[in-house]
């Protein structure tokens, strides 16, 4: 959120994302009684799933039907079968074929490996094992041609395409099977090795021109504010948004029509990433508006699983809930083809855009498009924040701060462990001359440490 100072009497407030983390004990010093070992925080506690607000729990018992107990447990649940889906990726590395959840309340975590051998050490971690055909990286490679063939040929007939983790294969959705047998034959991919689902659906980018609460892009267009963030290199403060929603240069006034600022970067189609840089007239804020207009502090940015809960939060219809479906999916708009958004059954209407996607206490993304809305249902896509961050090195702004506190010994090395930056699982650091693999897509912060978050961070 982002809140305008009180000016002439009024103050402005636009949505963002916050963060709660525990840092980790210091460490012991040998002396006599012996010391009492460090508490090693759990996943739950580190992501803020233990504690979410009484606004996401009562929003997922509405869209999701689940009772209070069981939208309390489905957090914690997803929170630590984040970290057990992380280490198994980084064990099984090349055979790894994804990781999804189910159940209820989420209690159920499969990973997906090509190679029956690794059934045990997928069990030993409280999940259930699919032993596949294809690697996930194999099914990546198979979207990376459809990617490339849509940059040359028409996707109007064909307007999503994505790996089905679950499925272990790539679906391709189309408004008839003839289009999407052309779309695979111009990419050079077998229709044997593709799925195919007939649909006359088609996803549109959910901008708007009308009046309303949000975010107004030349007076006229309406979207919704995402997460507050910070410029690293300008100190500047602003927000993420989609990128659909305006240009670089484009001005931009607050919910109440007064001067917000302009767009500092923003691409679209290809990815649907903005950031829009505020006057001083206007103070982010680490608060995302949830049910009932009430503020949600969020913890970071860690990755959610495919199959795990998320909410909506924007303009036109407010807080909403449902689950994620696919990550990496790539939608073609009249406009062209966005690639690395995530798929979910939330519902969205025009000027949502730009919007929060939260899962638990984690910022996920800035909403894309879709279809349907929020009265019979639809499905919703989502921008990745972290590809945001990213992109413009922009710090997503945290109710503890994400100042920088580098190991005593890295100071030589390359890869020293730094807060803001944004880590993949598999990528290794240097953090107190110790050396770390990452298990969850996150950016860092402060509290954060490699050293004190088992949840993001596994000791080679």
């Amino acid at each position: 959120m982002v809140h305008r100072h009180a000016v002439a009497g009024r103050r402005a407030a636009l949505t963002v994302l916050g963060a709660l983390a525990l840092s980790g004990l210091p460490p012991a010093v040998a002396a006599d009684p012996p010391p009492t070992p460090a508490r090693v925080p759990s996943a739950a506690q580190t992501l803020g799933a233990d504690r979410p607000s009484p606004e996401v729990l009562r929003a997922l018992q509405r869209d999701l039907g689940l009772t209070p107990s069981q939208a309390a447990a489905r957090l914690v649940n997803e929170a630590e079968a984040g970290t057990r889906a992380g280490r198994l990726h980084n064990t099984l590395g090349p055979r790894f074929a994804g990781a999804w959840l189910g159940g209820t309340t989420s209690a159920e975590l499969t990973v997906a490996t090509t190679d029956a051998a690794d059934v045990a050490a997928i069990e030993a971690q409280g999940a259930k094992a699919a032993v596949v055909r294809k690697a996930l990286r194999e099914l990546k490679a198979v979207k990376s041609k459809l990617d490339a063939s849509a940059a040359r040929v028409s996707t109007l007939d064909t307007p999503v395409w994505y790996v089905d983790v679950p499925a272990n294969r790539v679906m391709v959705q189309a408004t008839n099977r003839p289009a999407a047998e052309a779309f695979l034959k111009a990419a050079g991919v077998a229709v044997q090795d593709v799925g195919i689902r007939v649909s006359a659906t088609r996803p549109r980018a959910l901008a708007d021109l009308r009046g309303g609460d949000g975010y107004y892009i030349a007076d006229s267009v309406r979207c919704s504010v995402g997460f507050s963030v910070m410029s690293a290199a300008t100190q500047k403060q602003g927000f993420v948004s989609a990128g659909h929603c305006g240009k670089a240069g484009d001005k931009t006034t607050g919910y109440d029509k007064s001067e917000l600022g302009a767009f500092e970067g923003s691409v679209f189609p290809g990815a649907d990433m903005s950031w829009v840089g505020v006057t001083s007239s206007w103070t982010a804020t680490p608060q995302v508006k949830g049910l009932g207009n009430e503020m949600v502090q969020v913890a970071g940015s860690a990755q959610s699983l495919v199959g795990a809960s998320v909410c909506r939060s924007g303009s036109t219809t407010g807080w909403h809930c449902g689950a994620v479906e696919q990550h990496g999916v790539s939608v073609s708009y009249g406009q062209g083809t966005v690639n690395g958004l995530s798929q979910t059954t939330v519902c969205a209407e025009p000027g949502d855009s730009g919007g929060s996607f939260i899962s638990g206490t984690q910022a996920q993304g800035v909403t894309s498009g879709g279809s349907g809305d929020c009265t019979s249902g639809g499905t919703t896509y989502y921008q990745p924040v972290n590809p945001i961050l990213q992109q413009y090195t922009l710090t997503l702004k945290t109710a503890t701060g994400s100042a920088e506190t580098p190991g005593p010994q890295d100071s030589g090395a390359a890869d020293s462990w730094a807060t803001s930056r944004v880590y993949e699982v598999g990528s290794t650091v240097t953090y107190g001359g110790v050396r770390y693999q990452c298990l969850q897509d996150h950016q860092a912060q402060g509290a954060w440490a490699p050293a004190s978050t088992p949840a993001l961070w596994q000791r080679l």
